[in-house]
């Protein structure tokens, strides 16, 4: 016998019937829930507001964490080597040159080079000041050097030159040129290309690049010069055994990933910063909590007379708790994509008018976002089935 005729013809109706009943309460869920124009639209308002300001929140830490580490992606070396005592980019503490010779001389190094990062303040041609972040370079290799797209890469070797970086803080130096000169600490700087990289800075700075010796020759410095060692392994397998040499020195040596996640760490824990938008994250969510939980229930205590009718002719248990979850979940997951649409427009708004602006939509917010919704979504059924489920019949006709 085939399988077809192993289920016989009047369990194939049951399950259509139960199939055509389950849609049925769904569709009057719904239409209870729209009816109500009022309630319904205090639901969406108070979770859309809840939901923007939670990826509004946690989208802007997103973007500061993202470009608190612009230089680590923007150089992209496989390993770091810094004083233990670094915890960002900006907070540099120089190391004697001894240090560069040992690591180069370090089995499974293919090469190490010096890096310099630090502040000045440049006098433009106008008579005005501005701060920049220089990056030296290695003079021999220019490793770690950005993408020209005008000049040439070649010209950083020519007296007093300069690359300069066209991003978002690009007008601050007055929207210089190939062939705009400068003074930087009483010398002549000269630009000799503009470039461009994949993250732009979190302070609001514009960036310049030069060479390493023209950096410290041109720059104040401490006795130490070399902010940081960057070195390509021959293999990732040498990671490992680079690192642990590095530590015998009294160094520390990362990873690109592991700066990036010290970094990361820095304005989590210790900044404040961390703890500023988790409890503002915290306050949204508390906010739609509040909101839709209370607003949901007075639509089920509004409407129990509707819930109590449905139980009186029949209605099971587990059907009026389909229908409370089905408004809860309707309502939860709509208002989700209202804010989260909401949060996007006005992102994309505020980048037109401040183009360094940090915010950024990640999945991680996404996915955090949703887990708070649910919880709310749970939390606002959970209310709403313990109050229907306890509906009498006879109490709700004898009223």
């Amino acid at each position: 016998m085939s399988s077809e005729d192993s289920n016989p013809p009047h369990a194939a109706a049951g399950e259509s019937r139960t199939l055509t009943g389950i849609a049925g309460i769904l569709l009057l869920a719904y239409k209870l829930l729209v009816n109500d124009r009022a309630k319904f639209s205090g639901l969406l308002v108070g979770l859309t507001f809840s939901v923007f300001l939670m990826i509004e929140m946690t989208s802007l830490f997103a973007g500061v964490l993202n470009r608190s580490s612009s230089t680590v992606f923007n150089i992209g070396a496989s390993i770091w080597i810094m004083d233990p005592a670094v915890n960002t980019v900006a907070n540099t503490i120089g190391m004697p040159d001894y240090v560069l010779d040992a690591v180069r001389s370090i089995d499974g190094v293919r090469f190490a080079v010096p890096l310099y990062s630090g502040g000045a303040l440049v006098r433009l041609r106008s008579g005005t000041y501005q701060p920049v972040t220089v990056i030296g370079i290695d003079d021999t290799s220019l490793f770690g050097r950005p993408s020209v797209i005008r000049g040439s890469i070649e010209d950083l070797f020519a007296e007093n030159a300069f690359l300069v970086v066209k991003d978002a803080e690009y007008s601050k130096l007055e929207n210089p040129g190939v062939g705009t000169d400068f003074e930087i600490n009483d010398h002549r700087g000269v630009i000799v290309g503009i470039a461009e990289v994949s993250t732009s800075g979190l302070f609001g700075i514009p960036t310049l690049y030069t060479t390493y010796q023209r950096a410290i020759q041109y720059l104040p410095t401490t006795r130490y010069t070399i902010s940081y060692i960057l070195v390509e392994p021959k293999s990732p397998a040498d990671t490992v055994r680079i690192q642990r040499a590095v530590n015998r020195l009294g160094y520390l040596a990362l990873t690109k990933e592991q700066f990036v996640a010290r970094i990361s760490d820095f304005y989590k824990y210790q900044a404040g910063l961390g703890t500023n938008i988790l409890l503002m994250t915290v306050i949204s969510f508390i906010v739609g909590l509040s909101i839709s939980g209370q607003t949901f229930y007075t639509f089920i205590v509004e409407n129990l007379d509707k819930f109590g009718a449905l139980k009186a002719i029949g209605a099971k248990g587990h059907e009026l708790v389909t229908m409370i979850l089905f408004q809860a979940t309707f309502v939860a997951l709509t208002g989700y994509g209202l804010g989260i649409g909401l949060c996007a427009i006005l992102i994309a708004l505020a980048r037109l008018k401040i183009p360094d602006y940090a915010a950024v939509i990640t999945f991680y917010n996404l996915g955090l976002a949703l887990a708070m919704v649910i919880v709310i979504a749970g939390f606002s059924g959970y209310i709403g089935v313990r109050k229907v489920l306890r509906i009498d019949p006879f109490d709700i006709f004898r009223g």
